[in-house]
């Protein structure tokens, strides 16, 4: 089992920090109190191997020695790694009056300044015990998010899962995708007497769709467009792209090409899914 414990300062970008971390199939719980990470990872355990915790300075109020104390608890087999996020004061001063969020210290009889001040302080020993320190100041959430997944994984690169869905014009097009490429204009292997009742997962729908120089460019272009512009979707942080083909049912010319797709990406290094609307449809 692996745990990531988040914690730092308020403002400094703990969510995002927790969102890259979902995005990467950890479960994940915001503002857990020390005292309960045992039990939670002895629920967990067998179900959920990644896993990962923030806290914020309400959860630490000895400071280290609670979160020390109950690390201490754990199994030796239980892998731990901890990112504190910090950013200077003038910076998230800033960002607390862009946003008019209440800051987790604040009290009534407090300024804001003061309570950012006070949290520093307080988890300052905290911030010296973990295995990644980041200096969130002059980062976007994009440049943060890539630094989280380069100290966890080594690299900056996120697996984007790729789905390509085949769909019918005259059944509605999918509210979902993000790239949608209209094949009506090819070949149509409806008008084909024997080919009618089958699909484009049919060895005879592939073999007359292939011999298509249409359709055969069709598909190489698009596999290039994609090769081009997959690259800068990921370093864009996105989790899934959803592209979708639609004929005129959703049964032949859609189904072949999203397969084809799917086959020349999924020989590289993506994660990719074939997914066809209508012919799922009419099996339930």
């Amino acid at each position: 089992m692996k745990l990531v414990i988040v914690s730092g300062r308020s403002g400094s970008g703990k969510s995002v920090a927790l969102r890259v971390l979902e995005d990467l199939d950890y479960y994940c719980v915001d503002n857990l109190p020390l005292t309960m990470i045992g039990e939670l990872l002895k629920q967990l355990k067998g179900n959920n191997d990644l896993v990962a915790i923030s806290v914020d300075a309400r959860n630490i109020i000895e400071q280290g020695k609670v979160l020390k104390r109950e690390l201490s608890k754990l199994s030796d087999d239980i892998e731990i790694t901890s990112f504190f996020l910090n950013s200077n004061d003038k910076v998230l001063l800033k960002r607390y009056s862009e946003t008019r969020r209440l800051h987790p210290l604040s009290k009534s009889e407090s300024s804001l300044q003061d309570a950012i001040k006070a949290e520093g302080e307080m988890l300052k020993p905290v911030s010296e015990m973990v295995d990644h320190y980041i200096d969130s100041s002059n980062m976007n959430i994009y440049d943060l998010s890539d630094t989280v997944r380069e100290k966890l994984l080594g690299r900056v690169e996120k697996d984007l899962v790729i789905n390509f869905e085949s769909f019918g014009f005259k059944h509605g097009m999918p509210t979902e995708a993000d790239f949608m490429f209209d094949v009506r204009f090819l070949p149509n292997p409806h008008w084909e007497q024997e080919l009618r009742p089958l699909t484009g997962l049919d060895e005879p729908v592939q073999i007359f769709l292939s011999s298509q120089p249409m359709v055969t460019k069709f598909i190489l272009q698009i596999e290039n467009l994609l090769e081009t512009w997959l690259p800068h979707l990921e370093r864009n942080n996105r989790s899934y792209l959803t592209i979708a083909i639609g004929c005129t049912g959703g049964q032949h010319r859609s189904v072949y090409i999203a397969e084809q797709l799917a086959i020349r990406l999924a020989s590289t290094k993506h994660n990719v899914q074939a997914r066809h609307r209508e012919l799922t449809n009419a099996n339930t």
